[in-house]
């Protein structure tokens, strides 16, 4: 190893990485410094390729999808993969500190190397210490910015793992409240009342679930299917930054994000290859299981279903600015992805007093799942309001408007308000659909042993990805980035293939004719909708 004058002659200067800057939560206790011998391992990112040879990201989202011709994941490694300059420039910095270079992957963008936290530490200017939360958890943590060479700052766009807090949670919601509930559907009850297409079954389609914890239990799935007198999925598991499947035994923690995902899926595109990315709750390892998803080439998912995340404002630039971009490549490579909106309203939990959206949520690139009130009689809808129930102690849909992203033009005709903030702020507005969410009209699954009734947004993003699995298969075609087509073209001809929810709220924003910041633009009509996008 060279020493830090012998680095600055050859990189530069270290500077601050913009949009690294973090901060210790309020409240944790710092409980002493990181052994400087433990390993860690990081992911830093870099620029993507300029190019002119991909498809240009306007043109195809606009066009109808049996027309569009996405790239390969081969073609995209090659046009907006990382540059291997790039790649050699990182890789000589990193050695200069004996960290290994465990993995390169250009599609990626990414290079995963390991070291001591002393090391690293030295390589990235980073303080590290250990710090407890309320609820007990500790973790690796550091304050403000990370540093890189002044000549890699061009380079690098993040650097992920030199702190390893909670970054998201799961936003599922577990009957316990003061009423009885009044009505539970199992999926393909839900897909009935909803309409989905009898025409297709998800044959040839794979829907990539992200998980970031627990874990699933064959014996539940296996009770489930044939409770439902249905076949069990085929199913795979990614294990991502060393996450496995590992279930805690508790219904109540993220098993029960995991059971409902795979039991909503598979119950719906019964045909279907569902795979689970296990991976670590840190932001690094959000990152690297969707970074994972959309190139897998050995699975090639079509659609991928994610139900966790966090506030806006309890996330870093560097971390927003690297899943967007994945959410960005999986665009153009034909990939639907599907995120939860989040369970706690307007406040999406916060109490600051101001309103907030959920994140993965509020990226443009992704399609936003609210949630619903549905209740049902004689297999038909009866009524479906904004799920809300905060006043008895419970959850409501989240939404709102991004202080983070702009406002698409593909939302300019919907309406968006400006944010219930100070400033009234005009950015993306979430959600973009919606559909039963309620843990009052919640979705029976089986979990660690147990029958249960789960609710929340949670549940909308599996049962919008399954209707996505099932419509690809239908059109013989992938969907990819639907947003654009779903407000530009099936809601502008009013083709009712959206169910329009006009009544209840989330806290600072209510439903209303046509788009609102609660259930976006309804819940699907399955049928209409495949009827809609087969006549673009």
């Amino acid at each position: 190893m060279q020493d830090e004058s012998d680095d600055e002659q050859l990189f530069g200067k270290h500077v601050a990485l913009p949009g690294s800057e973090r901060s210790i939560p309020p409240l944790a206790q710092e409980i002493g410094p990181v052994d400087p011998e433990e390993k860690i391992d990081v992911t830093i990112i870099v620029r993507p390729r300029s190019s002119g040879r991909a498809v240009p990201e306007e043109k195809l989202r606009r066009s109808p999808p049996g027309k569009r011709r996405y790239l390969t994941r081969e073609e995209y490694a090659s046009s907006r993969g990382a540059d291997s300059a790039d790649l050699e420039k990182v890789s000589k910095f990193v050695k200069q500190y004996d960290l290994a270079i465990v993995e390169v992957n250009q599609a990626r963008r990414t290079i995963l190397v390991s070291g001591s936290a002393r090391m690293l530490s030295k390589a990235f200017n980073a303080t590290l210490k250990r710090y407890r939360i309320a609820d007990g958890t500790t973790f690796k943590g550091r304050s403000g910015a990370v540093h890189v060479p002044s000549s890699l700052l061009p380079i690098i766009q993040a650097v992920l793992g030199l702190d390893d807090r909670p970054q998201a949670r799961a936003h599922f919601r577990t009957f316990r409240f003061a009423r009885a509930p009044t009505i539970s559907y199992d999926p393909p009850q839900l897909a009935k009342l909803y309409d989905f297409p009898q025409v297709a079954n998800g044959q040839g389609q794979c829907i990539g679930i992200i998980e970031l914890g627990g874990g699933f239990s064959k014996d539940d799935l296996s009770i489930y299917f044939t409770n439902l007198k249905l076949n069990v999925p085929e199913l795979t598991t990614v294990s991502v930054d060393g996450a496995v499947n590992s279930p805690t035994g508790d219904p109540n923690g993220p098993d029960g994000e995991v059971m409902l995902d795979i039991e909503v899926t598979g119950a719906i595109a019964q045909s279907a290859k569902i795979v689970v990315y296990f991976a670590p709750n840190t932001d690094r390892g959000f990152i690297d299981a969707v970074s994972t998803a959309v190139h897998d080439t050995k699975n090639s998912p079509s659609v991928i279903s994610i139900s966790w995340g966090g506030p806006e404002n309890s996330w870093t630039s560097q971390a927003m600015q690297a899943l967007d971009q994945n959410f960005q490549a999986a665009t153009l490579l034909g990939v639907t992805v599907c995120v939860a909106s989040g369970d706690g309203g307007s406040s999406d939990g916060e109490t600051d007093g101001l309103a907030h959206v959920d994140f993965p949520a509020s990226s443009p690139h992704i399609l936003a799942c609210g949630g619903t009130r549905l209740v049902s009689s004689m297999g038909q809808v009866k009524s479906e309001v904004a799920w809300n129930d905060e006043a008895e102690g419970g959850g409501a849909t989240g939404g709102g408007v991004s202080d983070v992203f702009p406002l698409p033009d593909w939302q300019g005709s919907a309406n968006v308000p400006l944010s219930a903030n100070p400033g009234r702020h005009k950015g993306r507005g979430v959600p973009d659909v919606s559909g039963d969410a309620d843990p009052e009209t919640g979705y029976v699954v089986q979990v660690d042993g147990t029958s249960a009734v789960i609710g929340g947004t949670s549940a909308v993003a599996p049962l919008w990805a399954a209707l996505i699995a099932l419509i690809n298969q239908a059109l013989d075609a992938k969907l990819g980035f639907v947003n654009s087509v779903l407000y530009e073209k099936v809601e502008a001809e009013a083709s009712s293939a959206l169910r329009d929810i006009e009544n209840g709220g989330n806290g600072a924003y209510s439903a209303g004719p046509g788009w609102d910041p609660c259930t976006g633009l309804g819940s699907p009509d399955g049928t209409k909708l495949l009827d809609a996008l087969r006549a673009l």
